[in-house]
Parts: structure tokens; C-alpha cells; sequence
């Protein structure tokens, strides 16, 4: 199963819908954010990450991806500016005072911009973008700009990690989150799904000034206990809220669900697998 999927995109037209984000953040941490692990861990099991890795984490939410590199010993820093109900639940997470006795004592959690997460005493090793582009309009620029306030906070030669979606004939996924444009129309044009590009991550590496040095691809399955789970999990992920700020929470929940049928297993569980893409840039 696997971790993260996008920061919240709130749409740029039409109004804000109306949700209980601590809720959300919860439905993130405990149902969504997993489905991303055999990302995180074949990425971590390619690089060595280890106690010699300093990592700064971009999009870092609620902090599984770091939690997970602190359990192999590196040093962490995660930064967003999406969610500070994410953040709250990443500080418990990993932070010295936190239950989780893996917590790390130089682990930070940073809310604002990349910049603000300069650690003054070394640079950084190993830099990550897990949050999957390829799935809304605009979320390959958005990662350009983080990346270059990013970089140059890395060390000479770091490992800069980026994520996308996998084509889309791979990806059950992509008939659900298509019921998001479908309803969004005709706020299409901002925060609306859009299908995965074979070189998106390549363009924004090389926009970024960065060196491509290899890539790969992992099967990270969406598995759900039920239609239920499925459809906070989702909703969680901030992709249908164009969605509801064009139509109404009760019809997106209904269309969710109803996409999600051809994916609901006897037992009653929903499985729907997908591919996801990384590629593994140098800084100059």
C-alpha cells in the first residue's frame, strides 16, 4: 500500500468548499497517505538512504515519507505550506515529544516556503518532491517553483527526487479521478484533473537545471476497506474540491461512489491498481 497523494488545491473560481480540514487531515494521515509506501521505500532502497542522509522533504503533509527515512537513521526537514492541520499531525509524528519512539531529536517540520527550512550547518543530501504530478492543471509549474527555491539549499551533486503519475491506461485511478473534471466544468481551467505526460517529470528537471540520473516505476495499488473509506481517502486529497464548489458535496460523493463500483472486490473492498513514476535528478 502507499503514502501521499497531492497537497489540497483549493479551485480559483467559484467558492471554497466548506469542509472540516482537521477531519480531512485525518482521513489523509489514516486512510490515503499510505498508498504511496512502495514508492517511498523503493526510492529510500536505491539511494542507500541511511544515518548519512540529511533529507529535506518538499510537500512533506503529514510526514509519513519522513518518518519512514528516519527509521533508516537519516536526518529529516519537512516543509509545506498546504495544510498546517497536516503539519500538526507530522510534528506529533516526529518530533522529540511525540508518542512514536522512532521520532528523531534533529527531525523539523517546517510550515511556509522551502527557504525557510535552510538548516545553517550543512547542506542537504537528498531532496524530495513525492507529491504525484501529472494529475491536476498547473501542478508541474507549481513543482518548478518549489524546486527552485529548493535546490540551491542542497549540497553540490544531491539527489533530487521527483514523483508523477504512470501513464494512464495503468492507473485504475484515472477513471475515478476523472469524475472531478466532469463535475468541475467549467472550472476546468484551474485545479482540474488532467492525464499524465510520459516526460513531465524529465521537463520540470530540466527547467529546474537539474541532471537527470535515472528513473523507475512502481506499482502502488489503492486498497480501501470499502466504498466509504474510498471515498474520504480520496476527498482527502483535495482533487474533487472544484468538484464541490461547482456542484455540491452530496453529488460528488454519489458520482465518487458510483465510479468507484467497478472497483469494489466481493469481499467489499475497493482495489484499484496503479503505476507511479519517479525520476532521480543531480544538482549542478
Amino acid at each position: 500500500m502507499t503514502p501521499t497523494l497531492v497537497r489540497q488545491h483549493l479551485p480559483h473560481a467559484g467558492a471554497t468548499p466548506r469542509v472540516d480540514l482537521r477531519a480531512r487531515a485525518r482521513d489523509w494521515s489514516e486512510i490515503q497517505e499510505r498508498m504511496l509506501v512502495p514508492l517511498y521505500e523503493a526510492v529510500y532502497e536505491r539511494l542507500d538512504v541511511d544515518g548519512g542522509t540529511r533529507m529535506l522533504g518538499l510537500g512533506c503533509g503529514s510526514g509519513l515519507a519522513l518518518l519512514m527515512a528516519a527509521s533508516r537513521g537519516a536526518s529529516v526537514t519537512g516543509v509545506d505550506s498546504g495544510s498546517p492541520e497536516r503539519l500538526d499531525l507530522a510534528r506529533q509524528r516526529l518530533l522529540p515529544e511525540a508518542w512514536d519512539t522512532r521520532a528523531r531529536a534533529d527531525a523539523r517540520i517546517v510550515e511556509g516556503a522551502p527557504r525557510e527550512a535552510r538548516d545553517p550547518a550543512a547542506g542537504f543530501t537528498l531532496v524530495t518532491a513525492f507529491e504525484p504530478i501529472g494529475c491536476l492543471a498547473g501542478d508541474a509549474e507549481g513543482l518548478g517553483e518549489l524546486l527552485a527555491e529548493a535546490t540551491p539549499l542542497a549540497e553540490r551533486g544531491a539527489a533530487v527526487v521527483l514523483a508523477g503519475w504512470g501513464p494512464p491506461e495503468r492507473c485504475a485511478t484515472t477513471s475515478v479521478l476523472r469524475v472531478a473534471t466532469k463535475l468541475a466544468d467549467p472550472l476546468r481551467s484551474a485545479g482540474s484533473w488532467r492525464p499524465a505526460l510520459r516526460d513531465d517529470l524529465e521537463e520540470v528537471a530540466q527547467r529546474a537545471g537539474l541532471r537527470p540520473d535515472g528513473s523507475g516505476r512502481v506499482a502502488c495499488p489503492f486498497g480501501y476497506a470499502g466504498i466509504d473509506s474510498a471515498v474520504r481517502g480520496l476527498l482527502s486529497t483535495g482533487l474533487f474540491d472544484a468538484a464541490i464548489a461547482a456542484t455540491d458535496q452530496e453529488q460528488v460523493d454519489k458520482e465518487l461512489a458510483e465510479a468507484l463500483h467497478p472497483h469494489r472486490r466481493q469481499d467489499g473492498t475497493v482495489w484499484m491498481p496503479n503505476v507511479f513514476r519517479y525520476l532521480i535528478a543531480r544538482t549542478p
